[in-house]
Protein backbone atom coordinates (compact mmCIF):
# COMPACT_ATOMS: atom_id res chain seq x y z
CA UNK A 1 0.00 0.00 0.00
CA UNK A 2 1.39 3.28 -0.85
CA UNK A 3 0.93 6.48 1.29
CA UNK A 4 -1.72 7.84 -1.63
CA UNK A 5 -3.90 4.35 -0.89
CA UNK A 6 -3.74 5.07 2.78
CA UNK A 7 -6.79 5.65 4.26
CA UNK A 8 -6.79 8.12 7.52
CA UNK A 9 -8.99 7.23 10.83
CA UNK A 10 -12.56 7.77 10.00
CA UNK A 11 -14.88 10.40 11.23
CA UNK A 12 -15.42 10.17 14.89
CA UNK A 13 -18.44 7.63 15.68
CA UNK A 14 -17.50 5.65 12.66
CA UNK A 15 -15.97 2.12 12.02
CA UNK A 16 -14.95 -0.65 8.93
CA UNK A 17 -18.16 -1.81 7.85
CA UNK A 18 -17.99 -5.92 6.86
CA UNK A 19 -19.46 -7.91 5.13
CA UNK A 20 -20.41 -5.59 2.32
CA UNK A 21 -19.52 -9.00 -0.53
CA UNK A 22 -17.16 -8.28 -3.57
CA UNK A 23 -18.18 -5.47 -5.43
CA UNK A 24 -18.57 -3.01 -2.74
CA UNK A 25 -15.12 -4.87 -0.46
CA UNK A 26 -13.46 -4.01 -3.64
CA UNK A 27 -14.91 -0.34 -4.02
CA UNK A 28 -14.29 0.50 -0.28
CA UNK A 29 -13.40 0.97 2.38
CA UNK A 30 -16.51 1.97 3.80
CA UNK A 31 -17.19 2.78 7.24
CA UNK A 32 -20.81 3.51 9.12
CA UNK A 33 -21.47 5.15 12.06
CA UNK A 34 -21.55 2.43 15.08
CA UNK A 35 -24.04 4.35 16.98
CA UNK A 36 -27.77 3.74 15.34
CA UNK A 37 -29.91 6.70 14.70
CA UNK A 38 -32.75 7.56 12.77
CA UNK A 39 -30.43 7.75 9.63
CA UNK A 40 -28.49 5.16 8.07
CA UNK A 41 -24.56 6.93 8.33
CA UNK A 42 -22.02 5.54 6.13
CA UNK A 43 -18.65 7.13 4.94
CA UNK A 44 -15.70 6.49 2.44
CA UNK A 45 -12.58 7.90 2.10
CA UNK A 46 -11.85 9.32 -1.23
CA UNK A 47 -8.47 7.71 -2.62
CA UNK A 48 -7.20 7.99 -6.54
CA UNK A 49 -8.90 5.20 -7.27
CA UNK A 50 -11.85 6.60 -6.84
CA UNK A 51 -11.45 9.56 -9.50
CA UNK A 52 -12.43 10.17 -12.67
CA UNK A 53 -9.51 11.01 -15.31
CA UNK A 54 -9.39 14.61 -13.80
CA UNK A 55 -9.34 13.81 -9.94
CA UNK A 56 -12.94 14.03 -9.04
CA UNK A 57 -14.78 11.51 -7.58
CA UNK A 58 -16.55 9.31 -10.32
CA UNK A 59 -20.25 9.31 -10.57
CA UNK A 60 -20.24 5.94 -10.81
CA UNK A 61 -18.41 5.43 -7.39
CA UNK A 62 -20.70 7.74 -5.58
CA UNK A 63 -23.98 5.96 -7.63
CA UNK A 64 -22.47 3.06 -6.15
CA UNK A 65 -21.69 4.24 -2.70
CA UNK A 66 -25.32 5.74 -2.28
CA UNK A 67 -27.15 2.67 -3.99
CA UNK A 68 -25.63 0.56 -0.95
CA UNK A 69 -26.25 3.35 1.43
CA UNK A 70 -30.10 2.88 0.83
CA UNK A 71 -29.72 -1.00 0.26
CA UNK A 72 -28.67 -1.13 4.25
CA UNK A 73 -31.08 1.81 5.39
CA UNK A 74 -34.06 -0.28 3.59
CA UNK A 75 -32.50 -3.53 5.85
CA UNK A 76 -32.16 -1.67 8.28
CA UNK A 77 -36.06 -0.51 8.67
CA UNK A 78 -37.70 -3.87 7.48
CA UNK A 79 -35.04 -6.66 8.40
CA UNK A 80 -35.36 -7.74 4.90
CA UNK A 81 -32.58 -7.63 2.23
CA UNK A 82 -33.43 -5.17 -0.76
CA UNK A 83 -32.45 -5.41 -4.33
CA UNK A 84 -32.91 -2.18 -6.41
CA UNK A 85 -35.65 -1.89 -8.30
CA UNK A 86 -35.14 2.06 -9.53
CA UNK A 87 -32.34 3.88 -8.48
CA UNK A 88 -32.30 7.74 -9.53
CA UNK A 89 -29.66 10.38 -9.10
CA UNK A 90 -28.73 13.89 -8.89
CA UNK A 91 -25.16 15.25 -9.32
CA UNK A 92 -25.23 18.51 -7.67
CA UNK A 93 -21.46 19.27 -6.72
CA UNK A 94 -17.90 17.65 -7.29
CA UNK A 95 -15.92 15.52 -4.57
CA UNK A 96 -12.62 14.92 -4.76
CA UNK A 97 -9.61 12.70 -3.51
CA UNK A 98 -8.34 13.13 0.23
CA UNK A 99 -12.25 14.14 1.01
CA UNK A 100 -14.57 12.09 3.62
CA UNK A 101 -17.55 11.17 1.47
CA UNK A 102 -20.13 11.24 4.18
CA UNK A 103 -23.04 9.44 3.31
CA UNK A 104 -27.19 9.46 4.45
CA UNK A 105 -30.21 7.73 4.15
CA UNK A 106 -33.66 6.50 5.07
CA UNK A 107 -37.03 4.84 4.42
CA UNK A 108 -39.32 7.42 3.44
CA UNK A 109 -42.11 4.07 2.96
CA UNK A 110 -42.20 0.49 2.92
CA UNK A 111 -44.97 -1.79 2.24
CA UNK A 112 -44.86 -5.82 2.55
CA UNK A 113 -42.75 -5.80 -0.71
CA UNK A 114 -41.12 -2.24 -1.19
CA UNK A 115 -39.21 0.10 0.49
CA UNK A 116 -38.67 3.68 -0.40
CA UNK A 117 -35.79 5.52 -0.08
CA UNK A 118 -33.93 8.86 -0.41
CA UNK A 119 -29.99 9.44 0.37
CA UNK A 120 -27.50 11.90 0.04
CA UNK A 121 -23.44 12.40 0.17
CA UNK A 122 -21.65 15.33 1.34
CA UNK A 123 -18.50 16.76 1.92
CA UNK A 124 -18.75 18.64 5.05
CA UNK A 125 -21.96 19.46 4.53
CA UNK A 126 -22.40 20.25 0.97
CA UNK A 127 -24.37 17.86 -0.87
CA UNK A 128 -22.46 16.00 -3.73
CA UNK A 129 -25.33 13.34 -4.75
CA UNK A 130 -28.97 12.86 -3.89
CA UNK A 131 -30.94 9.81 -4.71
CA UNK A 132 -33.79 7.92 -4.23
CA UNK A 133 -34.60 4.24 -4.77
CA UNK A 134 -37.52 1.45 -4.80
CA UNK A 135 -36.02 -2.16 -3.54
CA UNK A 136 -37.84 -5.13 -3.65
CA UNK A 137 -37.67 -6.40 -0.48
CA UNK A 138 -36.86 -10.34 -0.29
CA UNK A 139 -38.46 -12.97 2.04
CA UNK A 140 -35.96 -15.84 2.57
CA UNK A 141 -37.57 -18.84 1.45
CA UNK A 142 -37.67 -22.69 3.77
Amino acid sequence: MTDRDRVPDPPAGFVPSGNRGAFSSHNGPYFHRAEMGELTEQAFYALPRHANGIGLVHGGMLTAFLDGLMGSAAYRTTRQTGVTIHLSVDFLHMGRVGEWIMGEAKVTRSTKDVAFVEARAHVQGVDLVRASGIFKLMRRRD
